[in-house]
């Protein structure tokens, strides 16, 4: 969308006010920013929506929670950390987000990532508010039973703000299946029986099939339908770059190995692994194996299988088909996104959340390279977090097959209203129609609940 320079002014006037009040959070604006270019001029053009200042309303969360979290190390020292959840907004339901556990976590990092989450969970169609939460504690070195007292002291707290039919958190980087189920353990321990409560459980509690591949699977889902509706395509044949080497990235390396794609790299902060001739089964097998141990590098998988690594490298300079960054926000910049544009790139989706900058995105757009955001692309995880949540409802377990038709169908959903509200002339803008579509869904909602 070629933004008028009324528009443009107006963009500017806004972001202006909101910089003056969250002036140190730099992630926080940039997601805001990202949103107000497409969305002001659309609220504008709605006199209910304008009237309603849904935008002004929506750029501040309901509450934000900061609170101390003590805990023993191995060694009997005391260690502090500080422990957040942002509620964003429950219009549309409970609010419903992941937890983070990593050293670059501040307020900043969870208000941008519960304000990416609103539109996310809204696009997904599924009655789910958002929100957003972690700590800065770092658990890359830590022994399990560290891991364990800090998710039991982090709970002593969080639990008093969450809560089946009102918070629902989920699983983020450093938070899987272990850390939720020693979270979700002391919440029992505190209040009984609530399997609600939390997403991202183990079966055995009350978890979902599918769980741990859906944001990865969706990604991929995603990306089919842009292929298919742009250029009448698929993926056989195709090759693709991957960065990270988490969750995420291990299974959407899982589904593109699937459907035929050559799978080319591997990422951890560390560096990348190149592999020529494309992961294999094996290979990603041993990769599982390997990120499921804290403190372990690529370049022993490099090593054992003869590969080149890359040390301190990010994998964008490798030529391929497609690429899928899916590792951390802002790790793909300008340079990178000309290094793809230049290799031939058709095709980037976002795994992981505002993983490029707003300059990489711009050469995507500029370049016709097919763009899919985080907010669409990766809403996979949060859908079958939602169909976790309607499972522990019923107090029933569907199949795997069962959920994994419900992702494939609400990813392809999550493409239409892309589509709908992405047009610009012959092509598709999916970070305009993303965002629009995902707000459109709120401020309805917001208009009908009243000023509040």
């Amino acid at each position: 969308m070629k933004v008028s320079f009324s528009a443009d002014r107006m963009v500017n006037e806004f972001m202006e006010q909101v910089q003056a009040k969250h002036s140190h959070e730099k992630e926080f604006l940039q997601a805001v920013h990202e949103v107000a270019k497409y969305v002001l001029p659309y609220e504008m053009s709605k006199p209910e929506y304008r009237d309603a200042k849904v935008l002004w309303r929506l750029i501040e969360p309901d509450r934000a929670i900061i609170f101390r979290v003590v805990w023993y190390d191995d060694k009997g020292n005391v260690q502090v950390n500080r422990g957040y959840r942002v509620q964003w907004t429950n219009a549309l339901g409970p609010y419903k987000g992941g937890l983070r556990f990593h050293p670059s976590v501040n307020l900043s990092v969870i208000k941008f990532l519960a304000f990416e989450q609103t539109f996310k969970n809204s696009l997904t169609g599924l009655p789910l508010g958002a929100a957003k939460g972690g700590s800065d504690f770092n658990p890359q070195g830590r022994s399990e039973d560290e891991i364990r007292r800090f998710c039991q002291a982090f709970m002593l707290e969080l639990h008093k703000h969450i809560g089946e039919g009102f918070d629902v958190p989920a699983g983020d980087i450093g938070v899987g299946q272990r850390e939720i189920g020693f979270m979700y353990g002391t919440l029992v321990k505190l209040r009984g029986y609530e399997p609600g409560a939390f997403t991202g459980k183990t079966l055995e509690l009350g978890g979902s099939h599918l769980r741990p591949e859906a944001t990865g699977y969706g990604l991929i889902y995603f990306a089919q339908e842009m292929l298919r509706y742009n250029l009448g395509d698929d993926m056989s044949g195709k090759t693709a770059v991957v960065s990270g080497a988490g969750n995420v990235a291990q299974f959407a390396a899982e589904k593109l190995i699937q459907l035929g794609v050559r799978v080319l790299t591997m990422s951890d902060s560390t560096g990348f692994v190149y592999i020529p001739d494309g992961l294999t089964i094996e290979q990603l097998e041993f990769i599982k194996q390997l990120k499921s141990k804290r403190g372990t590098s690529l370049r022993q998988f490099a090593e054992k299988f003869g590969l080149t690594f890359y040390e301190g490298k990010k994998p964008w300079s490798v030529p391929a088909d497609m690429a899928f960054p899916c590792a951390t926000q802002n790790e793909l910049d300008g340079d990178d996104a000309k290094e793809l544009v230049k290799n031939g790139c058709k095709l980037v989706a976002e795994g992981a959340n505002m993983p490029s900058t707003p300059e990489a995105i711009s050469i995507f757009l500029e370049n016709g390279v097919l763009f899919g955001p985080g907010k669409a692309a990766n809403a996979g995880g949060v859908a079958v977090s939602g169909l976790e949540m309607a499972q522990n409802a019923q107090r029933i377990q569907w199949t795997r097959e069962e959920v994994d038709n419900k992702l494939r169908e609400i990813m392809r959903n999550i493409h239409e209203q892309a589509v709908e509200f992405g047009k610009e002339g012959n092509t598709i803008n999916y970070i305009r129609g993303a965002n629009i579509a995902g707000y459109d869904r709120v401020a309805r909602a917001f208009v009908n609940l009243g000023v509040i």
